[in-house]
């Protein structure tokens, strides 16, 4: 008797995104392709300017108007292509069932409007209600994110709040609909360290608790390393690797994730200088005929240079995957 696999909670399928300019055109996202399960954390890793946010509001279909659109692909939320739906249709799923965590909370929230009547908006988008009803919705929601005296702090105003206080409001928001998936871009950047750890540790009990699939975000391998499942690591608009956690931190495979990985400072032992990565990204149009990471790459030669590498099964049973020439070199 042979166990049935469940079928992937959002599966991307060669996924590219272009933007268009007077000077030529650009693709931030780039033939993308992963999967992501219930009660799965997957991480997007990699440097300011990749397309890891660019991969976030195709997800959802945000795309910047007039400036950017996805040329091909499919995004399909339990087998149903988001891509192909109306837009009307496609404002019922966002909130209910993919919900955002977006960067800044100081930007995400209005100034002008208490925490209740911005979680209660979201709320009558999906499942309107009478007045004290949706008060009572939005108590439960700033408490389900461990939001101290929600019934108090219902009736505040953003500025009346920390930082840590806001993002947490900006995650009550984004749950307050029980989506199936949560994209959470970068949500700590603004917070301290030890803010920083409270909200991780709150977005995995609200995981546990409720089954949710999280794409979480960031340029920090430490946190990957502590809060998700799968590595999904991006290099000018490319996925240049993708695993497991454990596959990944134990034999990285393409060099620029060895590099980020190696850059993550050390609690323990003295190793003089912090590592770093030399040079600098590709500019957005700049022409590029191999692997678009070879320049700043010790390990380069002629060929990364001349010919785009394709994506390899580093481990042989398609579960971890680089697009390097090393793997076939090894």
């Amino acid at each position: 008797m042979t166990d049935v696999q469940e079928a992937p909670l959002l599966e991307v399928k060669d996924l590219r995104v272009k933007i268009s300019t007077k000077a030529g055109t650009f693709y931030p996202v780039n033939g993308h392709n992963f999967t992501l399960n219930k009660g799965e954390t997957l991480g997007i890793v990699g440097e300011s300017g990749s397309g890891k946010s660019m991969t976030a509001t195709s997800l959802v279909r945000l795309l910047p108007k007039h400036a950017a659109e996805v040329e091909s692909g499919s995004i399909e939320l339990e087998g149903r292509d988001l891509l192909k739906l109306s837009e009307a249709e496609m404002r019922k799923v966002r909130g209910s069932e993919i919900a955002m965590i977006l960067q800044d909370p100081q930007t995400s929230l209005n100034p002008s409007f208490t925490v209740g009547n911005q979680i209660s908006e979201a709320l009558s988008l999906h499942a309107p209600g009478p007045k004290k009803t949706m008060r009572e919705r939005a108590i439960n929601a700033l408490r389900k994110v461990k939001v101290a005296a929600p019934e108090h702090r219902v009736d505040c105003y953003p500025g009346e709040l920390s930082g840590g206080m806001r993002q947490r409001v900006v995650g009550a928001i984004a749950i307050s609909c029980e989506p199936k998936i949560i994209i959470a871009d970068e949500p700590t950047t603004s917070l301290d360290v030890t803010v920083q750890a409270q909200y991780l540790r709150l977005l995995k009990e609200l995981q546990d608790d409720t089954g949710m699939g999280i794409i979480f975000i960031t340029h920090d391998f430490g946190i990957v390393a502590n809060l998700c499942h799968k590595i999904v690591v991006m290099y000018y608009g490319r996925i240049v690797e993708s695993g497991t956690v454990e596959r990944i931190f134990a034999k990285p495979a393409h060099p620029y994730t060895e590099a980020l990985i190696g850059a993550v400072p050390k609690l323990r032992g003295h190793e003089g200088r912090l590592r770093t990565i030399k040079g600098q990204p590709p500019a957005p149009m700049e022409t590029l005929t191999g692997c678009p990471f070879a320049p700043r790459c010790d390990k380069a030669d002629s060929r990364c240079f001349n010919e785009l590498p394709p994506t390899f099964d580093a481990d042989g049973d398609g579960e971890h995957l680089a697009s390097c020439w090393r793997v076939i070199d090894q």
